[in-house]
């Protein structure tokens, strides 16, 4: 397995071999434009290469066929769908293959578990051709995914060869977003100021905006064009050769365009929209600067796509264990746009390329978050209920334990009589969160990843919870109201008994008497919003959901879609409802 930086030279890895050794190599790779880009390139460097996909007529894939089983390829490029075809391998059998290589093969994590499973089956070639060479190539692979990769292709007795993935050129800048029209002149502000007339990426997470956006850029005397699945193939190869052939261009794109793609002179990569993982976000950028010069990654962010992004990794039909993997990654993703300090540091000790900043090329270290607070106290309560848990829990258990919530899991473990059980009752679930993914992304603390979501004393923890280092988190964690109703204790031993069966399936403490009386006031409303909307009440949200509110008050929309219950759908129906509800019934 390779793991190379984008630009490092990857393909060299099999393309050298592939014309050393006897018989044709089979590259499986993941796009049909990716597949044209690199065999066009191979074909004018007088490599015999070619690819086989929908895009060519019948006889052409016959030709193709010829040449294969005649050993006229040094080079093929198929898809994994197309490899696994029962067609296909009995093609291979009648041909000298010389390797297998498994290009872009972060694919197999990212896309393997949902619209692309081939993916996760390409470990047949392991069963089919033992003695035929296999590598996996990706420029982006965190410790869960490496271990992934090398599960599914089944590459566990194979070597690890892994490069810097420090890109030093490449300027890192991250910000919130402010509202659609204001994104939009920001972007071009930030275009014109410093990369006009130059190449550059703007990536979208849906094709709609992708329109939008290259409209508006063009509105504004840009050469921008959008890129997406939903044009005509022949609309997306125009674009596709615009972009390579014209020095001054901008693509605005949803994620699958640029994968591999040889342009050496992109001087900027933009995104309009929060990418769902750390993986993602590093392939993107690392298509910017390709040439060693200066380049840019600058990327606004917003709750909308926190919530865009769950609705799209959770769709479908996904195992608890990778609903799980696919928080954490958001969560890491999260992690480095709040991070008060280095971002390279943080991206490069995601993938375990251990580095410390400042680097002085990202807009943390040269111009440091100003409104910071001394959160060195509140991470010492975060550590220490991490240690008295064990490091064998997640970070939803963890707030669980500092916001003194008798679930069923803190009962079973007796996690409701350590001293970290309701230490934390002052601040909101919300504000635990945050501060929990600042402290990941700063190497404090370690994720996993993997499913098992356990949080582990990072190497940086010791020196604070032996007071030696402070901890500076950003002061806008100060939004989030604390708590005003928590108790000191919430659980007895006179009352466990009763705790457990009344409240443990409930997954809430008990109430005190004003949120008692919040509870049925909020019961009260709901029932005459029922028969306002002419529906159940349990419907609109079940007792359970009534419940968290209580214990959090929420007062912003990412308060209440965090609560048990609430979906997009009912978050956008009836979240503001119910936080104007709670701050008159509270007021």
């Amino acid at each position: 397995m390779v793991l190379m930086p984008t630009g490092g030279g990857k393909s060299l890895c099999y393309q050298i071999p592939a014309l050393l050794m006897p018989g044709t190599a089979i590259v499986i790779s993941p796009l049909i434009a990716l597949m044209k880009d690199q065999v066009d390139a191979l074909k004018k460097k007088g490599v015999a290469a070619a690819f086989l996909n929908s895009s060519i007529t019948l006889p052409q894939q016959r030709e193709i066929e010829r040449q294969l089983i005649q050993a006229e390829l040094k080079i093929l490029y198929v898809s994994p769908e197309r490899l696994m075809t029962e067609r296909f391998l009995t093609l291979l059998r009648q041909s000298k293959i010389s390797l297998f290589a498994i290009d872009e093969a972060h694919c197999v994590s990212q896309w393997g578990h949902d619209f692309r499973p081939e993916y996760m089956e390409l470990g047949i070639l392991h069963e089919r051709f033992p003695k035929v060479p296999r590598l996996a190539l990706t420029a982006t692979a965190g410790s869960a995914t490496r271990k992934e990769i090398v599960r599914c292709l089944k590459l566990e007795n194979a070597g690890l060869f892994v490069s810097s993935f420090d890109r030093p050129n490449i300027h890192y800048a991250i910000g919130k977003k402010q509202g659609k029209e204001l994104d939009f002149d920001r972007l071009q502000t930030f275009i014109r100021s410093q990369y006009e007339n130059e190449s550059g990426i703007v990536y979208c997470l849906s094709r709609k905006k992708t329109e939008e956006t290259a409209q508006y850029l063009s509105d504004c005397g840009l050469d921008a064009y959008a890129y997406h699945a939903g044009l005509s193939q022949d609309e997306r190869e125009r674009v596709q050769n615009l972009f390579l052939n014209r020095d001054s261009i901008i693509i605005v794109a949803t994620i699958a365009f640029g994968m591999g793609i040889d342009k050496a002179n992109v001087r900027f990569v933009a995104h309009m929209d929060l990418p769902k993982c750390l993986e993602s976000y590093y392939q993107e950028t690392g298509r910017a600067g390709r040439d060693g010069l200066p380049a840019h990654a600058w990327m606004l962010y917003g709750l909308q796509d926190i919530l865009l992004l769950k609705r799209i990794m959770n769709n479908g039909k996904i195992s608890a264990a990778r609903k799980r993997v696919n928080e954490e990654k958001l969560d890491a993703m999260l992690g480095i746009c709040e991070t008060t300090s280095c971002r390279r540091e943080v991206l490069l000790n995601y993938f375990e390329d251990v580095y410390q900043g400042p680097c002085e090329n990202c807009d943390t270290c040269m111009a440091p978050v100003q409104r910071k607070i001394n959160a060195t106290a509140l991470a010492l309560k975060a550590l220490t209920c991490v240690y008295e848990t064990k490091q064998k829990f997640n970070t939803n258990h963890m707030v669980d334990v500092l916001t003194g919530m008798a679930t069923t899991s803190i009962l079973k473990n007796g996690h409701h009589e350590l001293k970290s059980f309701n230490a934390g009752q002052k601040y909101s679930a919300v504000k635990w969160f945050s501060i929990y993914r600042q402290l990941i992304a700063g190497g404090v603390l370690k994720s996993q990843m993997d499913g098992s979501s356990k949080l582990e004393l990072g190497p940086k923890a010791l020196a604070i919870l032996d007071g030696k280092q402070e901890v500076w988190l950003r002061e806008d964690i100060r939004s989030y109201a604390p708590s005003t109703t928590a108790k000191k204790s919430i659980v007895k031993k006179k009352t466990l008994k009763k705790v457990k069966k009344n409240l443990a399936s409930e997954g809430y403490k008990a109430f005190d008497n004003s949120d008692k009386t919040l509870f049925e006031n909020l019961k009260i409303f709901r029932k005459n919003l029922a028969k306002k909307k002419k529906t159940r009440a349990y419907k609109i949200f079940p007792d359970k959901t009534l419940m968290a509110m209580v214990k959090v008050r929420p007062t912003e929309l990412h308060e209440v879609e965090e609560l048990f219950g609430v979906g997009p759908k009912k978050l956008k129906k009836y979240g503001k409802i119910f936080i104007d509800a709670i701050s008159d019934l509270t007021s």
